[in-house]
């Protein structure tokens, strides 16, 4: 952070059922006035069946403990205390978190969603922010539609206010200045990252035993909307799908997934930030505008140009002439 002024510190997502409350309260608070104040934090129940098999938990009871913990973290951080709670699996007793935000009103916090509804119910109930982990094939952007409504009837119901700007989508991309350029760059992690994905999650792009080209590969992540591999045009149109289905909504975050090596992603943020954010941002559409406007007239401006230039030397030659 010392060497930065804009750069923000995102936590990802601190799986609450995994920390005591207070604790996580705590720490939140840190990182607050270590940052001075450049701090989001996003968190979630955990998703990984095999966390909470290794630390001996119900995968069942995580998302009711999320909430449970949740709200006894916001009572915290709001509140000068003591919180005093008592549940199957944490106690809370003259509890208070002894340095106030540095933030204000306090730090941004997201609440994470996968597939169930608990994450837009729990962004609704506290006017916290959402984000959406769960995917953008044709299937999760389904669901997606119908995230905003679920965010919104819980706000409504607990007399809360939500922002789509504070709405953020996660995907999968990698671009090139070709497609062509993308496919080559992405055979070098594209293939492992789908056998990874295959044993954590219960997404599916290749079956078991199945041999799958590079290129049949490409095709299958790109139709089935799960990501774009592509130029910066593909990466916009994907982009722009997912916001006409949803109803729009405020960042679009690119994981970070090693489709390709060091050198051939770093040239994929570039191009993202050269090509395809100024388009979503509005930063162009003035631009735009102004060139579209200007070609319309076109012909009545060159005519009018040429004869500015003319009337210009007609009037330095007789200047020159008189004088």
């Amino acid at each position: 952070m010392q060497r930065t002024s804009r750069i923000e510190l995102c936590s990802g997502v601190i799986s609450l059922p995994y920390h005591h409350p207070l604790m996580v309260a705590d720490r939140i608070t840190f990182l607050d006035h270590m940052t001075r104040g450049r701090i989001r934090i996003g968190v979630g129940p955990g998703a990984l069946v095999a966390d909470s098999q290794m630390m001996g938990m119900d995968y069942n009871l995580l998302r009711p403990r999320m909430e449970e913990s949740l709200d006894a973290i916001l009572e915290l951080l709001n509140t000068p205390g003591p919180v005093d709670r008592k549940t199957e699996w944490f106690s809370l007793e003259d509890a208070r978190v002894q340095l106030g935000p540095y933030s204000y009103p306090g730090v941004p916090i997201t609440v994470a969603a996968a597939m169930s509804p608990s994450g837009p119910k729990l962004a609704g109930k506290y006017g916290l922010g959402l984000l959406s982990i769960g995917g953008t094939s044709a299937k999760s952007v389904e669901l997606l539609a119908q995230t905003w409504d679920i965010t919104t009837h819980e706000a409504n119901v607990y007399g809360q206010s939500v922002d789509r700007n504070d709405w953020a989508i996660v995907g999968n991309i990698h671009i090139a200045d070709t497609f062509e350029q993308a496919v080559e760059d992405t055979r070098y992690g594209l293939r492992d990252f789908m056998d990874y994905r295959h044993v954590v999650t219960p997404m599916k792009m290749i079956e078991p035993g199945e041999e799958v080209a590079h290129e049949e590969l490409v095709r299958r992540v790109n139709e089935s909307g799960y990501g774009c591999i592509g130029d910066a045009n593909d990466a916009i149109d994907y982009i722009q799908k997912i916001i006409d289905r949803t109803g729009g909504f405020g960042t679009f975050l690119a994981t970070a997934h090693d489709w390709a090596d060091i050198e051939a992603t770093s040239r994929m943020y570039r191009i993202l930030m050269r090509d395809v954010m100024p388009r979503f941002t509005g930063t162009c559409e003035p631009l735009l505008n102004s060139y579209h406007w200007t070609q319309a007239r076109k012909e009545g401006f060159s005519e009018r140009f040429a004869t500015g230039i003319s009337q210009a030397t007609q009037h330095y030659e007789r200047a020159k002439s008189a004088g």
